[in-house]
């Protein structure tokens, strides 16, 4: 069952791949905002060029109150070589119950859907530039978890209600930086 704006998030403490953290869901601090994403499989090479636009402004992205937690479909030891370098918390969820209880779903138009063509081409040609470079590590033959899943983003409060929520139609449908801050602006505007 997908959330709507306005469902409550129960708080929940996860750990982070990379240092064993305790990443706290809502964020306790009722300044901050959790951008909780909900993305494929380690390695996913669609993925993968995404994070890296995360990455690029994740100082403004900080600056504008939000806190980053990524959840992958894998485990933690197939994630850990594939986001050791990311500056925010990636969750491991193999068993994918985030993604069930946050109604996060897989389906063949992941990768079928034409809207999903061009980014799926533009990620595989990119990644397998790094990949040769050595600066990215190819995905596994097989996942676990299938390879048709479906993005979703959360903005959160620090009460846990879902302030905006999407739910991916293909591969590449996920807020972009610009679409995060605009939201957590226009929330903060609504909230003061």
């Amino acid at each position: 069952m997908q959330l709507d704006t306005g469902s409550i998030v129960r708080p929940r403490v996860l750990t982070a791949v990379a240092d064993g953290a305790a990443v706290a869901i809502p964020d306790p601090d009722p300044e901050r905002l959790v951008h909780l994403q909900f993305r494929r499989f380690a390695g996913c090479p669609v993925c993968h060029l995404h994070l890296r636009s995360v990455v690029r402004r994740h100082a403004e992205i900080e600056a504008a109150g939000i806190r980053e937690v990524v959840v992958f479909h894998s485990t933690a030891e197939e994630l850990r070589e594939h986001v050791a370098d990311l500056p925010f918390a990636v969750i491991a969820d193999p068993g994918k119950r985030l993604y069930a209880e946050f109604g996060v779903e897989s389906s063949y138009r992941a990768l079928l859907g034409p809207r999903a063509w061009w980014p799926v081409l533009r990620a595989l040609a990119l990644g397998t530039v790094e990949l040769l470079r050595g600066r990215q590590k190819a995905p596994a033959r097989t996942q676990d978890g299938g390879r048709l899943g479906l993005p979703a983003d959360f903005l959160i409060g620090s009460d846990g209600t879902v302030l905006a929520r999407s739910y991916g139609e293909h591969v590449d449908d996920q807020w972009p930086v610009e679409r995060l801050l605009t939201l957590a602006e226009d929330v903060r505007g609504v909230r003061a």
